[in-house]
């Protein structure tokens, strides 16, 4: 019965154990439908907000970017496959879930197993975990809050931000993890919470202040209500942590306004967007906003150059360094390099141009400044007479200025490369380096040597060198500096003016040797002239003194050569015999030649025509080209021959001197006349003998040209105009020289008797010879050897003439003959005495002349018939005297 009882019982118990089941799963059923639908609701709100999130806040930087991200879409789709996947794998699952509930729902009678039970659980487990690892998954951080602040629902990001578990995070209010930032928070709220309720939607920038932490975030937060049957009971926020470009941007501000750089952004139009602080005071306005209502255009100086720059922006991924001229505000203008770039949208189309400007106006001015002095230096160093080397610690040469070509024949890249003092003289190197290691070594700040350096055609050159030294901005010596002048003619020149005041001092000596054989060599003269004339003299006494009286004209010849020689008179041109003038070049260098066992060759052209010149130098030219061709042949031989040849043409007379010697090297002919230019040995000569003849030469109209001759030796040929048609005037007989005599008639000589002559001479010789040689002829001769005795004898008697020595040193002390002459004359009172001076002096002309000023002149040595002509000369004019 209990049994059967049980067993009728037994249908009804399943029934309603049955009906329970189906009810609790009928009710898990709806509550997973809900929790679905949610769920895939949420699914589709994240992944909105994150899209419109990562449009938000990345919008601007994809657009500034300059490069097009074409793959960005590619990357896209495949995150949206990637999504869809995982989707159907969970659509899949609820699928099963469903299929799993309606076989329940079809076997109602039968009771689902335990199995069963636990496969439905874990597929609900499983979909649940899936979808929190997903939302897990996000970086940004993502809540749900109930209206009044609770918080319903967190992912990992929110827990590990507020380093808090999830288990006690859900249920608790929001304001014990976080607090506003700002202090405005709860106000922020009231105020916004009308205007959220009614759009249901909510997003912007809040900052924050975790609990956990001192520093302030900034998120970005997108919020949207969540509904249910039409109702708000909860917001749903994602927020992402903005904090770091929140920082970037302060620094990038920062920097933006701080930058010494100009700044600027702007559109293809030519509207300024944004400027900064720097770029507002290098265009010179008074404010940013000033500067924003310009045009580009109008700040370029030339609107050309902007289209320019706009186009190789546009074509170039970034434009560097380019320099650009902009007017400032005052109108003047600045040199700015420029860097720019494109910002492209996703068409590729140019949207704004954005870049910096950097003022170079006072580089480029610093740089004009020190081209123009680094030209100044330079050209100054080009055009500076010395050569400037610098060499560096290693002794190479770092810097040869251009005058090295100059002074050493060498171009500046072949100095480089040589070593210092590769081309100095081996008995100068030693100096010259250690002065360099005393420069480098500090232990001299200056100093000079004169050292000798081959030059690239092979002659030592003298130079000058200045060593200084040369610093660095720490005042280290890092070099030398070398300045060095070519002293190679100056030297010369120097050889020449001692050797010019040699031959001055030896002109003085031999003049004076000169004037006092001349005094002798008169009396000599006069004396064996007596002595022919005397009376009773036998003929071998005669004999003897014609040889005398020859050898004392030749003695007179020598003398009057020497004196032309050591003192020439004044240029004077007249007409010339060139017969002359070689004779007279070769009386005054016989003793030379043969002492050298020289020949020379001359042969006088009787019908050579004249020129017009100055004896002296002509002869001066003459002199040195047969002087020259005497050393040509010592150089090779101990004996040799010169030959001399005047000829001529329809206008030119040509002197050809000719030699047998070394000859000229062809290289040396184009510089033979050059000064200071020499092809003797050193000491041998100055290089200035040629120079000076054809410098004479050139100033008579002619020309001198040299050759070297095949067969050896040289030639020289002198070239002179022919003098107008004119008696060309020969030079006097040295003996004869200076004296005038009458080629007409002479007067009786009776006229001369009773005439009273005074002399003064301090020559004893001279005023015994004129007293005992005048007094023959029946003059009264008085003779005084000093000017006061002179003044006595004026003084007691008057005088037809008076003889008056130039130079006149009675007891060593000298006295001018003029002086003396014109006391006597002022002495005689109105009877004055004609004034006849006698020198012993080179003078210049003949005197004679009846219409001269000046007083007649006897130059030494003189005949006792000499004086007599020139007595009756001047005794005979129409007044029968001359007064001084």
């Amino acid at each position: 019965m209990f049994n059967e009882d049980h067993t009728d019982q037994r249908p009804t118990g399943d029934s309603s154990r049955s009906a329970h089941s189906h009810s609790v799963i009928s009710s898990r059923f709806e509550q997973f439908e809900k929790r679905q639908g949610e769920l895939w609701r949420l699914t589709l709100l994240v992944l909105f907000l994150l899209g419109l999130a990562y449009a938000w806040t990345s919008w601007d930087s994809i657009r500034s970017l300059a490069h097009r991200f074409e793959a960005l879409p590619i990357g896209l789709v495949i995150l949206v496959i990637l999504f869809t996947l995982y989707t159907w794998k969970k659509t899949q699952e609820i699928s099963e879930l469903r299929g799993l509930m309606r076989g329940l729902e079809q076997h109602e009678v039968v009771a689902p197993s335990d199995r069963q039970l636990d496969q439905l659980f874990e597929i609900i487990s499983r979909s649940q975990q899936g979808y929190r690892d997903l939302i897990d998954s996000f970086d940004d951080v993502l809540l749900a809050l109930s209206l009044d602040g609770q918080v319903r629902a967190v992912n990992r990001s929110f827990s590990d931000l507020v380093a808090t578990p999830f288990q006690q995070i859900i249920g608790r209010p929001l304001s014990e993890f976080v607090q506003d930032g700002s202090g405005e928070g709860p106000e922020l709220v009231k105020r916004a919470m009308p205007r959220f309720l009614e759009r249901r939607q909510w997003s912007g920038v809040v900052q924050v202040r975790l609990k956990s932490h001192t520093a302030v975030f900034y998120f970005d937060c997108v919020a949207h209500a969540m509904m249910r049957d039409d109702q708000i009971h909860g917001v749903t926020v994602l927020a992402r942590d903005i904090s770091a470009l929140r920082r970037n941007e302060a620094r990038f501000t920062e920097l933006f306004e701080s930058l010494q750089e100009g700044i600027y952004i702007t559109t293809p139009e030519g509207t300024i967007l944004d400027a900064n602080p720097a770029l507002v005071r290098m265009l010179g306005y008074d404010s940013k906003e000033e500067l924003l209502k310009r045009q580009v255009p109008e700040i370029f100086v030339d609107r050309a150059e902007r289209k320019i720059v706009k186009e190789q922006v546009e074509r170039q991924p970034m434009m560097q360094g380019r320099e650009i001229t902009l007017v400032r505000r005052d109108g003047t203008s600045i040199v700015c390099l420029n860097t720019a770039g494109a910002v492209r949208d996703n068409a590729g189309r140019v949207v704004r141009y954005q870049g910096s400007l950097l003022d170079v106006t006072e580089r480029r001015e610093m740089e004009r400044r020190l081209h123009q002095q680094q030209e100044f230096a330079r050209r100054l160093v080009d055009n500076f007479p010395d050569l400037i080397l610098v060499l560096d610690t290693a002794a190479h040469y770092t810097f040869v200025s251009p005058r090295c070509k100059e002074v050493l024949g060498y171009d500046v890249e072949e100095l480089q490369d040589m070593e210092f003092g590769g081309r100095t003289h081996p008995e100068d190197l030693p100096a010259a380096l250690t002065l360099y290691r005393d420069i480098v070594a500090g232990k001299q700040t200056f100093a000079s040597l004169e050292v000798r350096v081959r030059h690239k055609q092979g002659d030592w050159r003298r130079v000058r060198f200045n060593f200084s030294p040369l610093c660095n901005e720490k005042g280290e010596i890092e070099g030398v500096v070398l300045s060095g002048r070519d002293v190679t003619d100056l030297k010369r020149l120097e050889e020449q003016l001692i050797q010019a005041e040699k031959l001055a001092a030896m002109g003085q000596m031999l003049a004076g040797v000169a004037h006092e054989l001349n005094n002798p060599l008169t009396a000599i003269l006069g004396v064996t002239e007596l002595l022919r004339e005397r009376e009773g003299t036998d003929d071998s006494s005669k004999r003897q003194l014609d040889l005398t009286h020859r050898q004392a004209r030749r003695a007179a010849r020598i003398v009057q050569n020497l004196l032309e020689f050591s003192r020439p008179a004044s240029p004077q041109k007249r007409p010339l015999d060139v017969n002359s003038l070689l004779e007279r070049t070769l009386q005054l260098h016989e003793h030379s030649l043969r002492r050298n066992n020289i020949a020379v060759d001359f042969r006088p052209q009787p019908d050579l025509p004249g020129v017009i010149g100055d004896a002296n130098q002509l002869i001066q030219v003459f002199l040195n080209l047969v002087t020259n061709a005497e050393q040509a042949i010592q150089e090779i031989r101990d004996t040799g021959r010169i030959q001399i040849r005047p000829s001529h043409n329809d206008n030119r007379v040509m002197i050809t001197v000719q030699d047998d010697g070394i000859g000229i090297r062809a290289e040396a002919l184009p510089r033979i006349f050059d000064p200071f230019y020499t092809t003797k040995r050193p000491g041998g000569g100055t290089g200035l003998g040629l120079s000076i003849c054809m410098s004479i030469i050139r100033e008579h109209g002619g020309n001198i040209e040299a050759e070297t001759l095949p067969a050896g030796g040289s030639a020289f040929t002198i070239y002179l105009p022919v003098a107008p048609t004119q008696q060309p005037e020969k030079l006097p007989d040295p003996s004869h020289a200076g004296l005038v005599s009458s080629e007409g008639v002479r007067p009786p000589a009776d006229s001369l008797k009773g005439r009273a002559v005074l002399v003064l001479d301090d020559e004893e010789s001279l005023r015994m010879l004129l007293q005992e040689g005048l007094s023959a002829q029946g003059l009264r001769v008085d003779c005084a050897a000093t000017i006061e005795e002179a003044l006595a004898q004026v003084r007691r008697s008057s005088y037809d003439v008076l003889l008056c020595d130039l130079h006149l040193s009675p007891g060593g002390f000298a006295t001018e003959g003029r002086d003396a002459s014109s006391h006597l004359l002022e002495a005689a009172g109105a009877q004055k005495p004609v004034l006849i001076y006698m020198t012993g002096d080179l003078i210049e002309t003949a005197q004679g002349t009846s219409n001269r000023s000046e007083p007649f002149c006897l130059q030494k040595p003189f005949h006792t018939s000499d004086v007599l002509d020139i007595l009756r000369e001047v005794l005979s004019s129409p007044a029968g005297t001359r007064h001084g």
